[in-house]
C-alpha cells in the first residue's frame, strides 16, 4: 500500500507541476487523449507485470504489439476475412507465442532474456515480410470497429467523456487483481517469484505457472495491438510498437513490481503506466524540455526503480537480520535459566 500511495503521490506531482508549466495540459482535448493513452499503456503494462512477478522478463512485447497491430487490418483489407475470423486467428497467434516463450523457457531451460529478445527480433521481422514493408490500413472500411475504439461515454452535464479503452482496461485490471489477488494460482505466482526451489519442493508445477504468465502477457500485449492500430487507423510495420516493452516494463516497476520477482501489484502497475504517459506528455506540452529525451527519462525511470528496489531489499534483510539476533540472546538467556 505505501508503494501505491507513494506513485500516486509522484503520479499527482508531476500532472500539477505539468499544469502550473504548460495551459494546455487541462483541455478536454489532452486530458482525454491522455486517458486514452494511459489506458492502453496500461493493459499491454499488466501483461509485463505477470511475467516479472514470475522473476522473467519479456522484450517482445512492442514486436507482438506490432505483429498484431498489422495483420489485423491486413486480414481484414487484404485477406477479406471477416472481422471475427480475423480476431480469432490475431488472438490464436498472441496466445501461440506466449505458450512458446514458456515451453522454450521451461522445458529447454533458456533465458528468458534471450528467448523474448529473439522474439523481439523474429516477430518484427516477419511482419515486415509479410506485409511487404507497407503500412496497413482499414482504407476507409471496418468504421464501425474503429469508431467504437476513438468513442467515448459522455460525462452529464459536461463536454468531457470516457474514452472507451479505458472501460476495456478497468475490466483488466479488476480480473488480473482478482486473478493474482484471490486466486490460488496468483499466489503460486506471487511463491514462484520469491523462491522457485522451494515453491517446486512444495508439489507446485512451476513449470505451468510460467507459462500461464508469459501466455497473459502475449495474449494482453495481442489486446493492445489490437486497440492500437484501432485508436491510430494504421500501423507501419517499421516502427509500430516500437520501445512499448520499455514503457511497460517502467510502468511495472515504477507500480512496485521487483525485477527480482515474488512482489507486485496491478492497480501500482495501471498507476506506474498513467506516470509514463503523463511524462511523455509533459516531455511534449513544456517548451523547454527537449523532446528527444523521452528515452533517457525511461531508462532513468528504470534505473531508479530498480536502485529503490535493491535499497528496499538490502533494508528488510538488515532488519529481519537485527531481530534475528536481538531473539537469539533472548532465548539463550531464557535456556540459561532453565
Amino acid at each position: 500500500m505505501k508503494k501505491i500511495l507513494g506513485i500516486f503521490g509522484l503520479l499527482v506531482f508531476i500532472c500539477v507541476m505539468t499544469a502550473i508549466l504548460s495551459d494546455r495540459f487541462l483541455t478536454e482535448f489532452n486530458i482525454e487523449n491522455l486517458i486514452r493513452r494511459s489506458a492502453l499503456f496500461g493493459i499491454i503494462s499488466i501483461g509485463a507485470a505477470f511475467v516479472i512477478v514470475t522473476g522473467g522478463i519479456d522484450l517482445s512485447i512492442g514486436s507482438v504489439v506490432c505483429l498484431v497491430g498489422c495483420l489485423f487490418p491486413w486480414m481484414l483489407v487484404e485477406l477479406e476475412w471477416s472481422p471475427l475470423a480475423a480476431l480469432a486467428a490475431i488472438s490464436a497467434i498472441a496466445l501461440g507465442i506466449g505458450l512458446s516463450h514458456g515451453l522454450l523457457i521451461t522445458k529447454l531451460r533458456l533465458q528468458p532474456f534471450v528467448v523474448t529478445l529473439c522474439g523481439l527480433l523474429i516477430y518484427r521481422g516477419a511482419t515486415r515480410g509479410i506485409v511487404n514493408d507497407q503500412t496497413q490500413g482499414f482504407r476507409g472500411e471496418f468504421s464501425f470497429l474503429r469508431n467504437w475504439s476513438q468513442g467515448q461515454i459522455p460525462l452529464p452535464g459536461t463536454d468531457f467523456g470516457i474514452p472507451n479503452p479505458l472501460l476495456i482496461m478497468l475490466l483488466v485490471t479488476v480480473v488480473a487483481a482478482v486473478f493474482l489477488n484471490l486466486t490460488v494460482y496468483g499466489r503460486y505466482m506471487l511463491a514462484l517469484g520469491r523462491n522457485e526451489e522451494a515453491t517446486r519442493f512444495s508439489g507446485i508445477n512451476t513449470d505451468r505457472m510460467v507459462i500461464l504468465a508469459y501466455v497473459i502477457c502475449a495474449a494482453l500485449s495481442g489486446l493492445g495491438g489490437l486497440l492500437f492500430v484501432l485508436d491510430v487507423g494504421s500501423a507501419q510495420p517499421v516502427d509500430f510498437g516500437n520501445f512499448y516493452e520499455l514503457y511497460a516494463i517502467a510502468a511495472a516497476v515504477l507500480g512496485g513490481c521487483s525485477l527480482r520477482g515474488g512482489e507486485g501489484t496491478i492497480l501500482g502497475v495501471v498507476i506506474g503506466a498513467a506516470v509514463m504517459q503523463v511524462l511523455r506528455n509533459s516531455i511534449t506540452l513544456i517548451d523547454w524540455i527537449p523532446t528527444n529525451i523521452e528515452y533517457a527519462v525511461i531508462g532513468a525511470v528504470i534505473l531508479g526503480g530498480t536502485i529503490v528496489d535493491e535499497l528496499v531489499r538490502r533494508v528488510a534483510a538488515a532488519r529481519k537480520s537485527g531481530l534475528a539476533d536481538v531473539e537469539k540472546p533472548a532465548e539463550s538467556t531464557a535456556e540459561s535459566a532453565a
